[in-house]
């Protein structure tokens, strides 16, 4: 019996270890404009996120994950490259990266996975002819949107002539990634799969009994107003903002319950122990969504407001306990953690980003280089003058959306090629986060530039400015933060790609 039980607890041992040394399946989440307020499990006073919170509950909570931008296109190429936007000219929404750019797609695929993209794309456009729609930076295949979406969406398969899909739009973005997962799952291949809602960026729309959630609100905040979109004539308007907050937090709910339909069907096929399932906001609360403000600023700066959001990542056969972590990530560190996870090599180009998996196992305690953020200064009058790097034609979107812009209901992107770099290249919004302390910089009208330094730890609310009293570590934080915006410059000359 003793000779029994011996073999039989070595045999368990050998199936529990090529369990683990399996591929993990990889399905990586991103909301629009989701900041880190706006969830049940921070505190937020009136949403409702029961999905995310038992994540956050049962998961690995990244308490500090910040966006690589505070603006949606530039984080989205952090997202999938690693490298900061700026090196890539993805300097604010509506500007694509370039061809040249290795995804994690492409490493995924070199390791074996079969990927998809589902939603929204906001990096070039996502029809057939476009050298930068999902299919040709690597994705299997794609069910994807120019820009952003409310319900009843339009979205272009594989880069075909966009159709409508009626319904709830995170759903629908669910219910294809369902089915992408079954089909790659009896195909025997690991898969990947990146989803980006279209949920909550403005305009806001939900349907009825998500909305019935919140309809305390308008009564609440009836006195403020805010300016966004109008459903109706796809041009500015300005409305209360508690009727603005029960549609928006109506299409949170929404997400979070397309998630919760997707983390059941993982469960359901056995699926869940070892697929890694991760979420995160683009950016921090658009300004017409900001109702608690426990870090200062929104979308669009580089303050924590503007850059910190939620974080969660769950994968039971790697964390198999809850835990928290203080550890400072971002969505830059996405790729180089997918490296190390599936066994293949860096791009041979600069990255941005750290590998995770120290953090996944509880053996990182700190993070082990600054985060760096950068609003580039893309007004400057001599772009108007640069080569476009893509033909115009085929940054040209298709796939249409409530929101007009120049009267129009699509999308058009830029890049340009920047062969030469000037002083005036190092302009713009930008800061470093090394250890507790960062420091903020912005141009000013007149004289010289604003600079502030923040004790993160002492201070989240970045209330108090330092730079007197800190003067040497400002200093140090500043070389360190122009060292590094010389090798981003670099890298936008377009030399990572020369090797």
């Amino acid at each position: 019996m003793k000779s029994l039980s011996l073999v039989l607890a070595i045999f368990t041992l050998g199936i529990c270890n090529l369990s683990f040394s399996a591929q993990p399946n990889i399905i990586l989440l991103m909301g629009d404009d989701h900041g880190w307020e706006e969830t049940g499990y921070n505190g937020h006073p009136h949403v409702k996120t029961p999905v995310l919170d038992e994540m956050a509950a049962t998961g690995l909570r990244l308490e500090s994950f910040y966006a690589g931008h505070p603006s949606c296109s530039p984080t989205r190429a952090s997202f999938l490259t690693g490298r900061h936007p700026n090196r890539m000219g993805t300097f604010a929404p509506g500007w694509s990266f370039r061809p040249e750019e290795i995804t994690m797609a492409q490493i995924l695929k070199q390791a074996g996975y079969r990927s998809a993209h589902f939603g929204k794309w906001h990096l070039g456009a996502v029809k057939a002819a476009s050298p930068v729609n999902p299919g040709a930076m690597n994705f299997d295949e794609w069910l994807s949107h120019d820009n952003f979406f409310e319900l009843n969406p339009s979205l272009s398969r594989n880069g075909a002539p966009p159709e409508v899909f009626p319904g709830e739009s995170s759903e629908i973005l669910i219910s294809e990634t369902i089915r992408f997962i079954d089909s790659t799952h009896k195909s025997d291949k690991p898969f990947f799969t990146v989803v980006w809602f279209g949920s909550p960026h403005e305009p806001y729309s939900g349907l009825p009994a998500d909305l019935a959630l919140y309809d305390d609100l308008p009564a609440k905040y009836s006195d403020k107003k805010v300016k966004l979109t109008s459903n109706e004539t796809g041009g500015p308007t300005t409305r209360a903002q508690g009727e603005v907050l029960r549609e928006r937090y109506a299409e949170i709910t929404a997400m979070d319950r397309a998630i919760g339909i997707l983390r059941d069907h993982l469960a359901a096929e056995g699926l869940r122990d070892n697929t890694l399932l991760f979420y995160c906001g683009d950016n921090g609360t658009s300004a017409d969504g900001s109702l608690v403000t426990p870090h200062r600023g929104v979308k669009g700066q580089v303050y924590d407001g503007g850059i910190l959001v939620p974080g969660l990542i769950e994968w039971p056969a790697r964390i198999p306990q809850p835990r928290s972590t203080q550890v400072r990530a971002s969505t830059s560190d996405l790729l180089p953690t997918l490296c190390t996870l599936v066994g293949q090599p860096l791009p041979d180009r600069p990255i941005d980003g750290i590998d995770l998996t120290p953090l996944l196992d509880g053996n990182m305690t700190e993070r082990t280089n600054p985060l760096f953020f950068w609003e580039f200064d893309n007004v400057n009058p001599s772009n108007s003058k640069r080569e476009p790097y893509i033909d115009l034609e085929l940054q040209t979107g298709t796939t249409p959306l409530v929101k007009l812009m120049g009267g129009k209901a699509t999308r058009d992107f830029n890049n340009f090629r920047h062969p030469t770099i000037t002083d005036a290249d190092y302009l713009g919004p930008r800061a470093i986060i090394d250890g507790h302390f960062k420091l903020v910089i912005h141009e000013q009208k007149q004289g010289e530039p604003l600079r502030e330094l923040f004790d993160l730890h002492a201070d989240p609310a970045e209330t108090i400015n330092l730079i007197d009293q800190q003067a040497a570590t400002a200093k140090a934080l500043q070389t360190r933060l122009r060292q590094w915006q010389q090798s981003v410059l670099h890298s936008l000359t377009g030399a990572d790609y020369q090797k």
